[in-house]
C-alpha cells in the first residue's frame, strides 16, 4: 500500500511539474483552428504555446510536444494593439506570419518560403488572420 501511495504521488508531482514547466511569462497560448504551414511543415489545427526564444526565433509547440525553433525578424507596428498571431492566408492554406505582443511596438517576422512565395506568385492577393491568445 505505501509503494502504491508513492507511486502515486510521484506521478502527480511528475504531472504537474510538466504543466508547470510548459509555459512563462509572455508566453502566447493560443487556440488555431485550422492547419497551418511554418518553416516547411504543416501543423495540425489545436492548441499551441508561442514564446519569443531570443531576438532572432520564436518557439511554438503544443503539450507535450517539442514543437519548431522558427528564425525570424525584427518587425514594426505603429501602436500595439495586443497578442497575436498574424497567418498569410492564399486559397485554403494557412502560413504563419507574424507573432505580437501586448504592450509592445516590435514583434516577430517570419520568413516567407519558397512554397508561400510559389502561392503568392500564383494567386491573386494575400488575405490575413489574426488569432488572439486563449482567455
Amino acid at each position: 500500500m505505501k509503494t502504491l501511495w508513492i507511486a502515486l504521488c510521484v506521478a502527480l508531482l511528475a504531472m504537474a511539474s510538466a504543466s508547470m514547466g510548459q509555459t512563462s511569462p509572455g508566453d502566447m497560448k493560443v487556440d488555431v483552428p485550422f492547419s497551418f504551414v511554418v518553416s516547411g511543415q504543416t501543423m495540425p489545427a489545436g492548441n499551441y504555446i508561442v514564446k519569443a526564444v531570443d531576438d532572432a526565433h520564436v518557439r511554438i509547440f503544443s503539450s507535450g510536444t517539442t514543437g519548431l525553433y522558427i528564425p525570424t525578424h525584427a518587425a514594426m507596428r505603429p501602436a500595439s494593439d495586443g497578442s497575436k498571431l498574424v497567418f498569410h492566408r492564399y486559397g485554403d492554406t494557412y502560413f504563419l506570419a507574424a507573432v505580437w505582443t501586448q504592450g509592445n511596438t516590435t514583434g516577430r517576422e517570419l520568413f516567407r518560403s519558397q512554397a508561400e512565395r510559389e502561392l503568392a506568385g500564383k494567386k491573386s492577393g494575400v488575405e490575413l488572420a489574426e488569432i488572439r491568445p486563449s482567455k
